[in-house]
């Protein structure tokens, strides 16, 4: 502490990413990056926009970036809010849509960031308990409150719910805002983006992290009716006029178009993630299911202590020391080669 310090930095508990090693040859499990690189229609745009052109401020609006996310949505440039990176929305979204009287709802096991900026922003917030089998059950959130969030899948768990479990949460809650934060969708979970027409209080966040392969461009985007996007907009021109640079929106422009590059990178990760569930279960895993780019897994007989193991062989996993998940590691998916070293590291571990 410091006595410069305003009062509500001793407070907070803030968000621990992931480690980023400088060490070489690390297979690296630990931050649910994808493990193929970006579009090359992205890289290419990068390439060409690499020129005097970044002495300018880029559009403060976004409006070719809106509109490409809009179109491959079915819906208008209206509806779409961008930021620098899906943290950055949500950061936006706690300011300006879960602070009410009420306090807002969200998984006990879930996106650390919910809790931080829960502090952060001084909202009132309720954990929600997971069942035994760390699923959300929608019927628990059936209470009195001022704003809902989940994720859907979940994180670090990997678990998605249905979309008919989503419209009757919407419909039970018509006067607070439910936010669903759907980073890890595209592996094979359901959007709520459809709904977005018919509920008035429903915003979607997605980000071009994961499936998009641009974690390093920092992209994130919400969707919702106008009501919920000019808040969010309201507060980013109070904030930082500029998010996105002039780069990250036309390499996330032309990723979003690249339609192609994106279901083969998406549907690879898929099949690596099923066989991998597939192997860690013969090894003596308890695996979740998972509708993301990773697994949560843990084994009979071990800990988190794996986690360490694996490291020094030079791979890395994430593990959360938290009540429940404890004796979890998540494992992000990498290429089967990288998934096949795993596996023999572990096999190696757990015969010692």
């Amino acid at each position: 502490m410091s006595r410069y310090w305003s009062p509500i930095v001793s407070k907070l508990r803030p968000y621990v990413a992931g480690e980023q090693p400088r060490i070489a040859n690390m297979v690296k499990l630990n931050t649910n990056e994808s493990p193929y690189g970006p579009s090359p229609k992205a890289l290419e745009a990068i390439r060409e926009a690499a020129d005097d052109r970044l002495r300018l401020y880029p559009d403060p609006s976004a409006m070719e970036l809106r509109e490409t996310i809009a179109a491959h949505f079915g819906l208008t440039a209206e509806h779409v809010f961008v930021g620098n990176g899906s943290d950055e929305v949500l950061a936006h979204v706690f300011q300006a849509l879960l602070k009410h009287e009420r306090p807002l709802l969200y998984p006990d096991v879930t996106y650390a960031f919910y809790s931080t900026y829960s502090l952060l922003y001084g909202v009132e917030s309720i954990e929600v308990p997971v069942d035994d089998g760390f699923r959300i059950r929608l019927e628990d959130y059936d209470r009195p409150c001022g704003a809902i969030i989940i994720p859907n899948p979940n994180a670090p768990t990997g678990i998605g719910l249905p979309l008919a479990g989503i419209e009757a949460l919407l419909a039970a809650h018509p006067d607070a805002v439910v936010v669903i934060d759907e980073a890890y969708v595209d592996f094979g979970g359901e959007s709520a983006i459809p709904l977005i027409s018919t509920h008035p209080n429903l915003l979607v966040i997605q980000t071009l992290s994961k499936s998009r392969s641009l974690a390093g461009l920092r992209i994130g985007f919400a969707l919702g009716q106008r009501p919920l996007i000019e808040a969010l907009e309201r507060v980013k021109d109070s904030f930082n006029s500029y998010p996105l640079d002039r780069l990250a929106q036309l390499a996330a422009t032309a990723a979003i178009k690249d339609e192609a590059w994106f279901e083969t990178c998406r549907r690879k990760i898929i099949a690596s993630r099923e066989s991998l569930g597939s192997e860690l279960e013969a090894l003596g895993f308890e695996v979740l299911p998972s509708q993301a780019n990773f697994v949560f897994a843990r084994h009979e007989s071990r800990s988190g202590a794996l986690q360490a193991a694996l490291r020094e062989r030079g791979i890395l996993v994430r593990h959360f020391a938290k009540p429940r998940i404890s004796d979890f590691l998540r494992i992000s998916i990498g290429t089967d080669e990288e998934c096949a070293r795993l596996v023999s590291a572990l096999e190696e571990i757990l015969a010692a």
